[in-house]
């Protein structure tokens, strides 16, 4: 698979089914995290890559409650850094940015390997921080919910996450998302 086949083809799929997560898997995405550019080769990004079922499970208390769906998860992947261990210049925070350049890079390496992975925001980081005994200084940025696509399985699922199963959700118009040379009032909209 191509770069861009994989961009292509990546989905944040809420319908999964389970299948089982070897070391080989971990280590690939671990890997593919690991080789992300970050400010000054920092490497702020810090994973746990929760794959057992009972470990699991006291997660899932964390998520919000539009979240169920993720409760069909082979492994989610636990996402944090701190400010303290990247680039700070002036107003800029980069430990935020270069976290999502790594997360990128697992999702694409994951679609790569036939997994869905698809980061969430509706999660309580406190509970995940006390359930995954992360030090209070770090920040839990994302958790990264992956499996096996299910195209039967829609427990957890409400209407509007059903019909956003089905077709890809539009996008921005290219030309509203970007200019060349100048900015562009149509960037605003």
């Amino acid at each position: 698979m191509t770069v861009k086949q994989a961009i292509e083809k990546r989905r944040s799929y809420r319908f999964l089914e389970y299948v089982n997560i070897d070391d080989m898997i971990i280590t690939e995405l671990g890997k593919a995290a690991q080789l992300a550019p970050s400010c000054y080769n920092n490497q702020p990004w810090r994973f746990i890559f929760v794959k057992n079922k009972e470990v699991l499970a006291r997660l899932f208390d964390a998520l919000s409650s539009a979240n169920s769906w993720a409760k069909n998860a082979s492994l989610v992947i636990v996402v944090f850094s701190r400010k303290e261990d990247d680039c700070i210049i002036k107003e800029r925070k980069y430990y935020l940015f270069d976290c999502g350049l790594a997360v990128g890079s697992i999702i694409l390496q994951a679609t790569e390997l036939g997994l869905v992975a698809h980061p969430i925001a509706g999660f309580s980081p406190q509970k995940v921080k006390q359930i995954m005994n992360i030090p209070d200084y770090f920040s839990v940025i994302t958790l990264i919910i992956a499996g096996k696509k299910d195209d039967i399985n829609i427990q957890n699922i409400n209407k509007q996450q059903i019909d956003s199963e089905e077709k890809r959700p539009e996008r921005r118009l290219l030309s509203s998302i970007y200019s060349v040379d100048r900015f562009d009032e149509k960037l605003v909209k």
